[in-house]
């Protein structure tokens, strides 16, 4: 029997995925208590690669990236903050894009609801298989 091949993941006409929710970790949480509702559109069988639609209301909370995993996103809509420990901010808004990079450490603030486009790349969770 031969595998069949690889397929592109278009996420125009693709079903949607099912939605997962969390909420910020009670320790980490600095306003509101905002519903996350993710999409995750495409996951590496690795389980180091995923990528889909994030949705957020506003609230805000601490982020500590972890060594090995980053973050691209770009803005659908909605606005949202994300400070550094050193207080230096930068706001995302419609059609905007950023990476945020292994082991950052901040301050993440959703102004507006929001939703955008993620890729999370988690070279610890290769690591682990």
């Amino acid at each position: 029997m031969t595998a069949s091949p690889p397929r592109l993941i278009d996420f125009q006409t693709d079903p949607e995925p099912l939605p997962s929710h969390d909420r910020p970790r009670p320790e980490r949480l600095v306003a509101g208590n905002p519903d996350r509702t993710t999409w995750t559109h495409y996951s590496a069988s690795q389980g180091d690669f995923d990528c889909g639609i994030w949705a957020c209301e506003p609230g805000a909370w601490r982020i500590a990236f972890p060594a090995g995993k980053e973050e691209f996103f770009h803005v659908i809509s909605g606005r949202l903050r994300i400070s550094d420990d050193a207080g230096n901010a930068h706001e995302f808004g419609p059609g905007d894009a950023c990476v945020i990079p292994a082991g950052f450490t901040g301050l993440f603030e959703v102004l507006e609801p929001v939703r955008k486009h993620f890729v999370v790349l988690d070279r610890a969770a290769a690591d682990a298989i």
